[in-house]
């Protein structure tokens, strides 16, 4: 199982793209401005879309893949590409995206029989196979109703796993569930630098501090890799974090990076 960071920051500036990841050529993890880098050959592969939250930055490409694929994916025959959130999020989605004013509602076109999109709501526990991979949702604490995602390269229960927290707040909820897996790398935001704590703490993100009390509840030691960093705040935020006590390697996640498990 391959994942590939087509984005991974916080918003957009030169060399910035936010969050989206490939997994292997048809899944992608989250929708933001990185999937702008793919081929319109590898857009028009994608069959499955998981979104963490209503949010611009990661949910953005939805819409706009959905009119690049649109005219191909018709002719061949193809089924509709699945866009699985949270109901709340499809809401959202629904309504203030895909309502014939700021975008068409692909859910419905070219007809209502044969849309290019097809919104499935998931809830948090779930577990869905996608061939021999496993997809489970995961508890995330943010401004708006969210989840992480746990990806396995088979569904057994023990099967190494690559984790993504979404964009989250301190969530105990995540470390209970942690806890009883084997992780094998976990990506895991961190927003904002400490000289600005209480904007992640209003906003529900990490800082470097909130970041090291998070780590503190996993006892596993793994590969952690920081997500969503502001443009421009790189290096004090990773100057930040590499001075935390933690039994953790971790390092900052960068756009085109491959990563794979299992």
């Amino acid at each position: 199982m391959q994942i590939r960071v087509l984005g991974c920051s916080g918003s957009i500036a030169a060399g910035n793209r936010t969050t989206s990841f490939l997994l292997d050529h048809d899944v992608l993890i989250d929708a933001g401005t990185g999937v702008g880098d793919l081929t319109l050959d590898e857009l028009a592969r994608i069959d499955q879309i998981f979104i963490s939250h209503s949010h611009l930055d990661h949910v953005l490409a939805i819409g706009l893949l959905a009119d690049s694929v649109a005219r191909r994916r018709v002719a061949l025959g193809r089924p509709p590409i699945g866009v699985h959130a949270l109901a709340a999020t499809l809401d959202a989605l629904r309504t203030h995206v895909f309502n014939g004013v700021i975008w068409p509602d692909f859910s419905r076109l070219p007809d209502a029989r044969n849309p290019v999109l097809k919104f499935v709501p998931i809830s948090v526990g779930q577990r869905l196979e996608l061939g021999a991979r496993q997809v489970e949702v995961l508890p995330a604490a943010h401004t708006v109703p969210a989840v992480g995602f746990a990806l396995r390269a088979a569904p057994a229960a023990d099967a190494p796993a690559w984790v993504y927290s979404g964009d989250t707040g301190p969530n105990p909820a995540l470390w209970e569930r942690l806890a009883q897996m084997r992780v094998a790398t976990l990506v895991i935001e961190t927003a904002f630098g400490d000289e600005e704590i209480e904007l992640a703490r209003i906003s529900r993100h990490l800082s470097p501090a909130l970041l090291g009390a998070e780590l503190a509840r996993f006892k596993q030691p793994a590969d952690v890799f920081i997500t969503h960093i502001k443009p421009g705040e790189l290096d004090v935020v990773m100057a930040e974090i590499g001075r935390l006590d933690t039994p953790h390697r971790i390092r900052q996640l960068a756009a085109g990076q491959v990563m794979r498990v299992g």
